[in-house]
């Protein structure tokens, strides 16, 4: 097996209109964020008049929770971001987590009051009927919180099988494992992420992809992500995409962050590998969330240099560029982004991203074309995994007569 390094294809020059184009939409995200504001605002409102009543404190502590859980921490989220300041870990665990909680939990507190409350009125108790969901639906929250915070804490090393139509001889057997959405911030349980980068080394793959997300949401936390992978090495090379929280962090600083990692940095380009004399190509798509910026999905650019008839091992993060791969006959495209929802049944092949995506989660063949949806390798947002851990996916590339991902399961596991 070779274990020469990958031969990367240049970047090539982007249209001017391409390259220069502006931010998009100031005043909808203004919009949209005054929205959310007045909404939150109504919702507050809503569940304080309903609970002041029966609360110790009563209005006073409704104000209180109001201030402390909503408006103060909405503050320190709105100095971050407009000075382009770098919240640390104390920040994001102390005020920023208990804020999302905080939202979530009088966001749908206030929709269940008021169905209940609509249903009590005419027996002329809504407010009573209100009051009771709420409670109700709190305790339900708190739990469902602890369970997938306990959840989120899991981590999976899972074995699996794709077989290919068309892969060449040399490459059956190819061992690589991908990580997606990592999501790494300087609040990532460390515990966390020494167990991912053991199970990578214990898994000893041949090529390993990281398939977008790799921090969380600022150029800094990718100093975290050095300090947590940094040191991976494989064979046939690391390879990584962005995701759509590298192009919101901002794109161009976040690329001199990523491009000063020990690995090569795919955006629509491509990387020629060779193993046991068969040379295949690692594709590495743009991501949705660029438009059309360099950072956006340029397919033709991306396969500009790989040479036809060449086997594909395409990278993209967000599984909907998918069909457009496969339309290419891209054999195998590993992607992520969707999370499978942070809650999923695999067997019922549902996940909470499913109402939404066509494709959200799991393996989907069309012609000779295989996509495998990586579920995430930690959590973004808040702790919360219920029916879906995070994962290290160890696959194997095998020969065959159409393309399949077969599940081998948990090593010594079922």
């Amino acid at each position: 097996m070779s274990t020469a390094q990958p031969r990367v294809a240049p970047e090539r020059a982007l249209p001017p209109v391409a390259a220069a184009a502006p931010p998009r939409g100031h005043a909808v995200v203004l919009g949209a964020v005054a929205l959310v504001l007045a909404i939150l605002a109504l919702c507050w409102t809503s569940v304080g008049l309903l609970l002041a009543p029966v609360v110790p404190g009563h209005g006073r502590t409704v104000v209180a929770a109001a201030l402390l859980l909503g408006a103060l921490p909405f503050g320190v989220l709105a100095t971050v971001m407009t000075r382009g300041l770098y919240p640390g870990t104390a920040v994001r665990l102390f005020v920023f987590r208990p804020f999302w909680y905080a939202q979530f939990a009088v966001l749908f507190g206030t929709l269940i009051g008021l169905v209940a409350a609509l249903a009590g009125a005419p027996f002329g108790h809504a407010a009573e009927a209100g009051r009771g969901a709420v409670l109700a639906f709190d305790a339900l929250f708190l739990v469902l919180c602890v369970a997938g915070y306990l959840g989120s804490r899991k981590l999976e090393v899972r074995r699996f099988v794709a077989t290919l139509p068309g892969l060449p001889a040399p490459l059956d057997g190819l061992r690589l494992v991908q990580l997606s959405d990592l999501h790494v911030g300087p609040h990532t349980p460390r515990r966390h992420l020494d167990a991912v980068l053991r199970a990578v080394r214990e898994a000893e793959p041949e090529l390993i992809a990281v398939t977008g997300d790799l921090v969380d949401d600022y150029p800094g936390d990718v100093e975290c992500y050095r300090e947590a992978f940094g040191s991976l090495r494989a064979p046939l090379g690391v390879f990584a995409i962005p995701g759509n929280h590298e192009i919101y962090t901002g794109w161009e600083k976040m690329r001199s962050h990523l491009e000063r990692l020990p690995l090569t940095l795919l955006v629509n380009r491509s990387a020629v590998v060779e193993r046991g004399g068969a040379r295949f190509a690692v594709v590495g798509t743009g991501d949705p969330a660029g438009g059309d910026t360099e950072a956006g999905p340029d397919l033709d650019a991306a396969f500009a240099d790989v040479v036809p008839g060449t086997f594909v091992l395409a990278l993209a993060h967000n599984p909907a560029l998918w069909p457009a791969l496969a339309a290419r006959a891209v054999p195998f495209t590993l992607s992520g982004h969707t999370h499978w929802g942070q809650l999923a049944i695999p067997v019922w092949n549902w996940c909470l991203a499913s109402p939404f995506l066509e494709l959200a989660m799991g393996s989907h063949a069309r012609g000779r074309s295989l996509l495998w949806i990586h579920p995430g390798s930690n959590y973004w947002g808040l702790p919360f995994r219920l029916g879906t851990p995070a994962q290290v996916a160890v696959i194997t590339l095998r020969r065959g007569t159409e393309p399949k991902f077969l599940d081998e399961g948990v090593p010594g596991g079922g």
